[in-house]
């Protein structure tokens, strides 16, 4: 026993140990845990802060570097091409047509629009004779037959008609030998009436008389009856044989809806007057039966269409480069072979448009009709000139062109020829300067110069007002650009079928 007040638990007690120690050990762990998470933290975003500053960095002088350079452009010096650029597609400069039935022709039966049945894939290569395509049958089969009924009953007519024009001449020359025997009766009565009363023989002379009479009637009718009959016969026959020849006409027309090639060659689709691929399903008119044609592919010709804007400046002889789509990679050469001279609006396009034929100079095994190109016709060259981007020359309301330098003058220009994306510059700059792209914020603080060539572009103005020009290239003027731009496309779209 122990006395109560003397009670005191020593720290050192084994049990109390056990019950501390891992409560302490925890407690450190977990402290040293959330000091290395804050020193990560602080680490990570230091890192990200630093990352992000770097790359703030790197985007403004990027940018500012890329600002530069879209805001200035070059002036250069060299080959100037003033050119044209118009989509089309490459056809066949001679080709062989097939042909179904040619109804017009048939001045016998009426023509109507005829449907194919069935036809062979595009690009089919076939021989001589060889199948096309099949046409519907249907509508001229019925009329076949309404014929051929027309001519039974016409047949019917006729020999009918033969049969009682026999029979009504036989009987005429019947009675025209009967009444021979009656005159020739009538005559031998006259002879022997001689001893008679002079009543009698008065009497006699009378009915020779008559028989003679009757006799000569009846002949007459027998001619007239004759060719009456006769020309009842050729009307008949002629209504016959016009049946016939129907019939016949209409029978051979028939053998043609099964169309064969005229020729070896590979097929090719045809096209209707809206631009529409013929082909399985598709009608054909019977003034234009083409249901498909054999292009000659060693002569390929590619079909353009230039807006009106650019056809003054498109000539025959002109040199073109002509882009296949299908070939990225090749490049054709070739010349202008026609011009359209009346222009035309195509599918799809609200402008008009001018058809411009281009003759490939050599022919590739790889090229195919109807393939999209890209043609590009080199209207006029320059060479040894300055020039810049359209977008750089501007114009004022004294329509004096000028351009914005990169060293803080607006110098007027004398500007020249141009193309869809450059003009040439005659006076007033020089080669390695920079102008502005676009108009610069604080245009008013620049230094107008060139005022010396004011009196040359006066001059030229009149000049061009004389000859019935713009003084100013016309592409210059704000928007042209895209006008021509949209133009194009527009054709292009037309284009697609």
């Amino acid at each position: 026993m122990f006395p109560v007040s003397g009670f005191r638990l020593p720290v050192s007690d084994f049990r109390f140990q056990n019950f501390i120690n891992p409560q302490l050990l925890l407690l450190g762990t977990y402290i040293n845990n959330e000091t290395k998470m804050k020193k990560t933290v602080t680490i990570t975003g230091v890192v990200v802060i630093l990352a992000l500053l770097g790359l703030m960095v790197f985007l403004r002088f990027s940018s500012a570097k890329d600002k530069s350079e879209i805001e200035f452009a070059e002036v250069r010096k060299g080959t100037f091409e003033i050119t044209v650029s118009s989509p089309g597609e490459l056809i066949a400069e001679n080709s062989i047509e097939i042909k179904g039935p040619d109804m017009v022709r048939q001045r016998n039966f009426r023509g109507t629009a005829i449907r194919i049945t069935d036809m062979v894939p595009e690009g089919t290569i076939v021989r001589k004779g060889g199948y096309i395509a099949t046409l519907d049958r249907t509508f001229y089969d019925n009329i076949l037959k309404d014929e051929v009924t027309e001519l039974n009953n016409l047949r019917a007519d006729l020999e009918m008609k033969i049969l009682d024009s026999a029979v009504v001449l036989n009987t005429l020359r019947d009675e025209i030998r009967n009444q021979t025997f009656v005159a020739q009766e009538a005559a031998v009565i006259v002879d022997q009436s001689v001893f008679e009363p002079p009543t009698v023989q008065r009497k006699a002379v009378l009915d020779l008389d008559k028989a003679q009479r009757q006799l000569s009637w009846q002949n007459r009718l027998y001619y007239m009856k004759k060719a009456q009959v006769l020309a009842d016969v050729r009307s008949k026959k002629q209504l016959y044989n016009l049946q016939l020849r129907k019939v016949t006409d209409l029978e051979e027309a028939l053998k043609e809806f099964t169309v064969r090639a005229p020729a070896d060659g590979l097929v090719l689709y045809s096209r209707d007057r809206l631009g529409v691929k013929i082909k399985q399903g598709s009608t054909i008119h019977p003034f234009n039966p083409v249901v498909a044609s054999l292009p000659d592919l060693s002569t390929l010709v590619s079909k353009a269409y230039v807006s009106e804007i650019d056809v003054n400046k498109v000539k025959s002889g002109q040199q073109v480069q002509v882009n296949i789509e299908a070939f990225r990679d090749k490049v054709f050469s070739g010349r202008v072979v026609s011009v359209a001279n009346i222009g035309e609006q195509l599918r799809n396009s609200d402008s008009k448009v001018f058809e411009v034929l281009v003759k490939l100079d050599l022919s590739d095994p790889v090229l195919r009709p109807t393939m999209t190109t890209g043609n590009t016709i080199i209207a006029r060259t320059f060479d040894n000139v300055i020039y810049i981007p359209l977008e750089s020359l501007h114009t004022g309301s004294d329509n004096i062109p000028y351009v914005y330098m990169k060293n803080g003058f607006r110098q007027i220009v004398l500007p020249g020829e141009s193309n869809d994306r450059y003009v040439i510059i005659e006076k007033g700059l020089e080669e390695g300067s920079s102008v502005y792209v676009t108009i610069p914020e604080k245009r008013d603080k620049f230094t107008l110069a060139g005022n010396v060539l004011i009196p040359v572009i006066r001059e030229r103005e009149r000049e061009r007002a004389a000859a019935g020009m713009s003084s100013v290239p016309e592409k210059s003027i704000a928007g042209s650009s895209e006008h021509q731009s949209a133009a194009r496309s527009r054709v292009y779209n037309s284009l697609i079928p």
